[in-house]
Formats: C-alpha cells, sequence, structure tokens
C-alpha cells in the first residue's frame, strides 16, 4: 500500500462499513466510506485506489456504480460484495472488471488478498493512462500531413512506399518522418510504433 493510495468502501449498511473500514485500517489501509453511490461519486476526486462496492443500495446500484466508473475511464479497480448475489450478477461484475465477486460473510483475508490485488490493478491502470495521455499530447503537435506519415510508418512502410501512397517524393516524406520523430519524442521507429500502439488499444476498463 502506497502512500497516495486508498481504498474507497461504498454501502449503505452502517456495520458492514464500519466492519470494513475496522479491517482495513487495522492493517495499513488509508479508507473512505460512503453510504451511497451518488454520495461517493459527487466526493470522489480521482485520487489512485480501490473501491469495494455493495450490491444492493438505494438509488444507484453497486453494478451500475461500476458502470459509471468505467464509462468515465477511471483508474479505480473495483471489488464487488453483496448478501444477496446469483450466477448472472456475478457475471456481469466481472465482466465489467471487477477483480472479484464476494457473497458476504467473507472471508477477511480473502478480502485483503483481493484489495491488494484491485490496487495493483489500478496502479497499472493509471500507468496506463498516464501513458495515454502523454502520446495523445504529443500526437496532437502532429500536423494532418505528418500523422498521415505516421501512421504508415506504424503500418510498417518503408519511405519509397509512403510516398507512393500520398503523392509526395522521398525527401518530402523523410522530412515529415523526421518531425514525425520528434515531436513524438521517439528514439527509434520500434519506440514510435510502440507508442502509437497505445492510441489504438482499447482503453482499459
Amino acid at each position: 500500500m502506497k502512500a497516495n493510495e486508498w481504498v474507497f468502501v461504498v454501502d449503505d449498511d452502517r456495520a458492514a462499513r464500519e466492519s470494513l473500514e475496522y479491517l482495513l485500517t487495522s492493517v495499513g489501509y488509508r479508507v473512505c466510506t460512503f453510504t451511497s453511490a451518488n454520495e461517493f461519486l459527487q466526493s470522489y476526486d480521482d485520487r489512485l485506489g480501490c473501491v469495494i462496492l455493495d450490491v444492493r443500495m438505494p438509488g444507484m446500484s453497486g453494478l451500475q456504480l461500476q458502470l459509471e466508473l468505467q464509462k468515465r475511464h477511471s483508474p479505480l479497480a473495483s471489488i464487488v460484495v453483496t448478501g444477496h448475489g446469483d450466477v448472472p450478477m456475478a457475471v456481469s461484475a466481472m465482466r465489467h472488471g471487477a477483480v472479484d465477486f464476494l457473497q458476504k460473510p467473507f472471508n477477511d483475508q480473502v478480502l485483503l488478498e483481493r484489495t491488494e490485488e484491485a490496487l495493483a490493478r489500478a496502479r497499472g491502470l493509471y500507468r496506463a493512462e498516464v501513458a495515454r495521455s502523454g502520446v495523445d499530447a504529443s500526437f496532437n503537435k502532429l500536423t494532418c500531413r505528418e500523422r498521415e506519415v505516421a501512421w504508415l510508418i506504424y503500418a510498417g512502410m518503408p519511405n519509397k512506399r509512403i510516398a507512393t501512397e500520398l503523392s509526395l517524393s522521398c525527401k518530402t516524406v523523410e522530412v515529415h518522418r523526421a518531425n514525425v520523430m520528434a515531436k513524438m519524442s521517439a528514439q527509434s521507429v520500434v519506440d514510435l510504433v510502440q507508442k502509437l500502439g497505445v492510441l489504438v488499444t482499447p482503453k482499459p476498463s
């Protein structure tokens, strides 16, 4: 657990919230609890961490909150808990990125293990989003023509073929290629391809 990471607990049951908070803080996690999905959404400020969601709550359910976080491309990883679960509910939670779907009462050690897994996943999601944002910013510096050249390089085309494809001279393609490499801060073609690959990879959910 890192100093800037949080475990958010969203459950309308006071006893469940307090029990989870006690368990998690007893082993060093920073915990913040909420009584509803709406309260959480109004308070959450993009802090890194994971969220433990109860399924059945007044207003927005835990599964609906999970979908909302997914739509927002939140870096939070989720653990879904419930006292009234079924197979379709579990399948839905896992399909939309939950680390696990736990039935109440759950084993404390299992919950702690899943929390650490969720935080590890959240770190990966955060790093991926930071990388994507950086590549986006660099890519936006390219002119329309430079973007065309960049994608043809990504497709594996040599300069001569790019020149033919775009009806340009090889010299002009070389200039555009150099500009692309500089603006994308790419040290090699392999580096450029990896960075462009970030843009075509679906955002993590």
